[in-house]
């Protein structure tokens, strides 16, 4: 038997991680090109979105003030969109011809103010969306440098699609729970179809003593010119805050937009066309405005209260680290919070440690991956936006735990063994969306394995979909693997950690739109999201200078002798026989065993599932038995591949796109066959289910 590579080619070379920050500019989108898209031409289907306020986040300063609900108090804007204007323009008109047609102070007045007194007046108010007339205002380009300047007044939001670079040169602005303030670094953010849009939201300055004029026109000075530079200057005040926003290309949206099916994951969908506004100085950027029919992040008053809860422990005096366990079904926002959770937290702190426990919406690695890791960067993006080797990981090799739920727990004791007992930073447990029979039996596990301090439980329409996971609760409930009365079932876990004997238990209601389903627009669906991670590792392939994209069969691979490393199937039964057939073409894990492989001269298979350390992810693109060689492409460094020495298959699987974009072929695409029959008995995987019993067997234990 003889499975040869395709392709081939030399030997191998020396791969380095990629850095995705990297900055490239493009030239500048006009409107007119933006008209004449293929997006813009679907904007005929009828808009359906309804028109709501925008919620707000009043940012948790030094002494952690709790979140600001902006429903206390609603007030108009002082201007209103036009009905018969579809891009989001403002219903006043300009003069043009003079510079002082409109009183752009009374006009920034009340766009600020909204109804709020100056005079000291801290009440809440729903902040005012920046869109239409007032972008040309408060906005300015520079299409030499190819980047623009925007003023936000105090609680000024701007809600967008696309990419850009944002760096805050006046001020202070709040994305996604995290503050950027001035002398900070450039951000990345992300804010694709796939997600709810992202929103920038001004921040009050902390210091009220700045001549703010005489400090941001040296500013100013080094990114406008003069005429652009004079406009926005008379404007500013001391609640004003400014920031840059650059246009970003990297290796992973160069990646992603080769894909036609993906060339407008950073454009607006279908149901927000009608909100995109189309005409700004911001539009060649990648930043796309949207109108305030689209809402970005809606955050209820349970929402809130929970963060202030979690973040005002983590800076109090606990006895040991604070452990927030997240739980709730599926599409109830988990992921999200977590990320608007470590983004506040790192306000007030260097780092979070993050386990993960969801096994098909990971959050920094590919799916099917138990893993912890210290999160030292805000997240300012969807999953796919920030793929990263965590500390310790795991390749359970399933997008679901239900086949071995006993490997799963192990799993996950495993790297929590990993974490140093004498870490005092927070540590977040993500869980799956599975609440239900054995997925709330594992819960219940987790809660006792763990040291928690705090359980978050997510729901909607009023209830939690489960029983709620409250300390009286745990008292009497059976789990998986452990049993009233509640104890923790490693001592070894806990010994160190001092954990609490009881727990904060706190409910969340999400009532953003669409909440409990999965989203069925394009790039919505979970097995799109889970795609989308993949190909966010598989850009660290790719290089990080512009140029056309390499497809799999251009790329050197990785030579590996079959004595060198065990290979091994751990989502389903293979015979031996096969097992090269299953694992050609496909995605493996890298992962380190805790003995020596040894050969009697051919290829080393594994019969049982391991748990062991994993390093990163590969594509074993070819086999060569005359050889007895491995054709592995993987962007980890050399220095690590020379650790491993077992290869994983697991149930997820390259997506299509990979295999059939594969350019300069002539005939049949490596890899690509039509001559197969799902009809066959037998040509679909077996699925077993290990560890499950009924509900009246549990007793029996």
């Amino acid at each position: 038997m003889k499975v040869k590579p395709a392709q081939v080619k030399g030997h191998a070379k020396s791969q380095k991680w990629k850095d995705v920050r990297g900055k490239r500019s493009r030239p500048p989108i006009s409107s007119s090109e933006l008209n004449s898209s293929p997006v813009i031409a679907r904007m005929a289907k009828e808009h359906q979105a309804s028109v709501k306020k925008q919620p707000t986040v009043k940012r948790l300063k030094s002494k952690a003030k709790p979140v600001s609900d902006s429903k206390k108090n609603t007030h108009q804007p002082a201007f209103k969109k036009s009905p018969t204007q579809a891009n989001g323009s403002s219903a006043f008109t300009m003069d043009n011809g003079s510079n002082d047609s409109v009183d752009w102070k009374e006009y920034s007045q009340s766009i600020n103010g909204n109804g709020l007194e100056t005079s000291g007046d801290k009440q809440d108010v729903s902040p005012s969306r920046l869109e239409g007339e007032a972008l040309h205002y408060c906005a300015e380009r520079d299409d030499r440098q190819n980047h623009a300047v925007l003023v936000m007044e105090k609680d000024q939001t701007l809600c967008f699609r696309g990419k850009c670079f944002l760096t805050c040169l006046y001020g202070r602005v709040e994305v996604m729970g995290f503050t950027i303030e001035e002398g900070q670094q450039s951000y990345p953010l992300f804010s694709p179809a796939s997600h709810c849009p992202l929103t920038i939201r001004a921040q009050e300055s902390s210091d009220h003593s700045r001549d703010d004029r005489s400090e941001a026109a040296p500013i100013l000075r080094k990114y406008l010119s003069a005429a652009s530079r004079k406009k926005l200057l008379k404007w500013i005040t001391s609640n004003s805050s400014i920031i840059l926003l650059e246009p970003m290309e990297t290796p992973l949206t160069r990646f992603l937009s080769s894909f036609t099916d993906r060339s407008e994951l950073f454009s607006p969908p279908v149901s927000e066309l009608m909100s995109a506004v189309l005409d700004t100085p911001l539009n060649g950027l990648g930043v796309i405005p949207l109108a305030r029919g689209v809402d970005g992040l809606k955050m209820s008053s349970t929402y809130r209260d929970a963060l202030n809860v979690v973040v005002s422990a983590c800076r109090g005096d606990m006895d040991g680290c604070a452990v927030i366990l997240v739980c709730g079904t599926k599409n109830v926002g988990k992921s999200t919070f977590i990320r608007s959770l470590i983004n506040t937290l790192l306000n007030h702190t260097t780092s979070v440690d993050y386990l993960e426990g969801d096994l098909g919406q990971t959050e920094f690695t590919p799916a099917g991956c138990l893993s912890l890791s210290t999160v030292r960067e805000p997240l300012l993006g969807p999953p796919f936006t920030h793929q990263c080797t965590p500390e310790h990981m795991i390749y359970y090799g399933h997008s679901s735990c239900e086949a071995d739920l006993e490997r799963y727990l192990e799993s996950l004791k495993s790297l929590w063994r990993r974490r140093s007992p004498s870490r005092e930073t927070p540590v977040i447990i993500n869980t799956m969306g599975w609440v239900k029979g054995f997925g709330f039996q594992v819960l219940v596990d987790m809660i006792r394995f763990f040291p928690v301090s705090h359980v978050v439980q997510l729901g909607h329409s009023g209830i939690t979909q489960c029983p709620a996971l409250t300390p009286e609760f745990l008292r009497t409930a059976h789990g998986c693997q452990t049993h009233p009365p509640a104890q923790t079932a490693l001592d070894e876990l806990t010994e160190n950690h001092s954990p609490p004997r009881s727990y904060t238990h706190l409910i969340v209601q999400s009532e953003f739109q669409g909440v409990g389903r999965q989203g069925t627009a394009k790039h919505q669906r979970t097995n799109e999201h889970r795609e989308l991670s993949l190909l966010a590792y598989l850009s660290q392939l790719q290089s990080p200078d512009p140029g056309p994209i390499r497809s799999l069969n251009s790329l050197t691979p990785y030579q590996v002798p079959h004595t060198a490393v065990s290979l091994g199937v751990i989502h389903c039964e293979v015979v031996p026989n096969h097992m090269f057939y299953a694992a050609n073409a496909s995605l493996v894990g890298l992962c380190c065993l805790g003995e020596k492989v040894t050969s009697r001269g051919g290829p080393v298979l594994l019969s049982q599932a391991p748990i062991c350390p994993c390093v990163g992810f590969g594509v074993l693109r070819g086999i060569d038995m005359a050889r007895g060689l491995y054709f592995l492409l993987t962007p980890v460094d050399p220095t690590i591949l020379r650790k491993v020495n077992c290869l994983l298959l697991g149930a997820i699987s390259l997506p299509s796109c990979i295999l059939t974009s594969q350019p300069g072929f002539e005939g049949e695409m490596p890899y690509v066959t039509t001559d197969y029959s799902f009809d066959l008995t037998g040509a679909g995987k077996l699925r077993v289910f290990k560890g499950l019993m009924r509900p009246s067997q549990m007793g029996m234990q």
